[in-house]
């Protein structure tokens, strides 16, 4: 098995693919060894050490590394613990693991326009941002203002508010005359 890694815009972020599927459907997040529970890969991955989060795309997993420590020291063991997990036949995710859109609910008043919101996310943010190992997803809408949720190597990347502001809030307000902002959220 060759896992091929790339950088992202994230320092603290690495990407990696093993060439097999991770996710089927949807994303998964886990910013803690904590919220690592649901899944066998997420637990071996921070049990390598170092990690302070860990990101599942469809063919892709990102892991974020704790400060004080540098990527020589602990890409081994996550290269070792990727390769371990698939080696070992176990699932990605447990039985029980419900895959979501990843997007927040939302109804009322302003329902198409956040159902426009959520497919311009979906045709033209989320695919360049899993590109660089991440997710932004839909969280709410009040007032003209858009709150995004940002996963994997977007989460704490220091490009992120050029992102958010340049690009997405950009293109949301050209599309959608009802936006007049973006923020993120935290988790």
């Amino acid at each position: 098995m060759f896992i091929q890694t790339e950088s992202t815009p994230n320092p603290a972020t690495l990407k990696f693919l093993p060439g097999q599927t991770v996710l089927e459907v949807g994303t998964a997040d886990f910013p803690s060894a904590d919220a690592a529970g649901t899944s066998p890969l997420a637990q071996r991955i921070f049990a390598a050490g170092g990690v302070s989060g860990v990101f599942f795309g469809s063919d892709f997993v990102t892991v974020t590394k704790t400060t004080d420590v540098e990527w020589d020291h602990i890409k081994p063991g996550i290269l070792g613990a990727i390769m371990e997990h698939y080696q070992s036949g176990q699932p990605v995710m447990a039985d029980d693991h419900n895959p979501a859109s990843g997007h927040a609910e939302h109804s009322g008043e302003d329902a198409e326009i956040v159902g426009q919101i959520k497919e311009l996310l979906d045709t033209r943010v989320r695919p360049a941002v899993a590109q660089d190992g991440g997710d932004i997803t839909f969280h709410g809408f009040d007032r003209g203002i858009v709150y995004l949720h940002m996963q994997g190597a977007c989460a704490g990347c220091p490009s992120s508010t050029l992102t958010l502001k340049m690009g997405i809030e950009n293109l949301l307000r050209h599309y959608i005359p009802e936006v007049v902002e973006v923020r993120p959220v935290a988790a």
